[in-house]
């Protein structure tokens, strides 16, 4: 039996084991198995290796999609770029495991993103700095879009805080993106601290969380006439991108 499974923390939020139950059952995939393995801490991803032998690939989540990496053998071109993975492929070999670390949450934002786009949408604002934002980041320049980080904390150029955020900037940014856990299950009544009210009708938002589908978030956009789209259809894509590489 293969064993597959997801890590980070917490993991109460995840669709990704009830995806991949599905999938095993509809594709008759008999000798492979699906689990969450919540880790409080990146430093116990070693213990997890050796207590699960059959395992053969992991997804990665909130919070180590960064952290992750210092454990890995080898790291796929584009995921070195981005510098965050979300998928490691396990080989067991005579020398003992091998890990390769993959990044399919670009491929799963863009192919969610592109049929959204207009020429208006050249500008972006990204909410939130962490590991979600790099595939985030890397999708948007390769596409030509300009964007600016805004964070609690923000440490570089072209990072803004939440304050900063006047209605200039939201005027001139139409494509707005949630790569933050505010609002994820279990608290779905928090969100992002941005004036929704300088929204309007030729804006997107564009949440990657899909638990709960309609977050705050993109409540608040939907009553200002902005189309929103949540993170279930990237989540879909990336997950299947991930088994594509298990199966190789």
């Amino acid at each position: 039996m293969r064993t597959f499974g997801l890590i980070g923390y917490p993991l109460t939020h995840s669709l990704s084991k009830q995806y991949f139950d599905n999938k095993f059952k509809l594709d008759k995939i008999t000798d492979a198995e699906y689990f969450l393995f919540p880790l409080k801490n990146i430093d116990q991803f070693p213990d997890l290796l050796r207590n699960n032998p059959n395992l053969a690939g992991l997804n990665i989540t909130t919070p180590y999609k960064e952290s992750i990496i210092k454990y890995i053998d080898e790291i796929d071109r584009e995921a070195k770029l981005i510098g965050a993975v979300n998928t490691i492929k396990i080989k067991h070999n005579s020398n003992g495991l091998k890990l390769t670390g993959f990044n399919t949450d670009a491929y799963g934002f863009e192919k969610s993103l592109k049929p959204l786009l207009n020429p208006e949408i050249n500008k972006a604002l990204i909410l939130g700095s962490g590991g979600a934002s790099n595939a985030i980041k890397f999708v948007l320049k390769k596409l030509g879009i300009s964007f600016i980080v805004v964070s609690r904390e923000p440490l570089k150029i072209h990072q803004l805080d939440y304050k900063g955020v006047s209605s200039s900037i939201i005027a001139e940014h139409k494509l707005i993106i949630n790569a933050t856990p505010i609002g994820m299950y279990p608290n779905t009544d928090e969100y992002p601290d941005i004036q929704y009210g300088w929204l309007t009708p030729n804006h997107i938002l564009f949440d990657l969380i899909y638990n709960p589908s309609e977050t705050m978030f993109l409540k608040f956009g939907k009553e200002q006439g902005v189309k929103t789209v949540n993170g279930l259809n990237m989540l879909y894509l990336q997950a299947e991108k991930s088994w594509k590489i298990w199966k190789k």
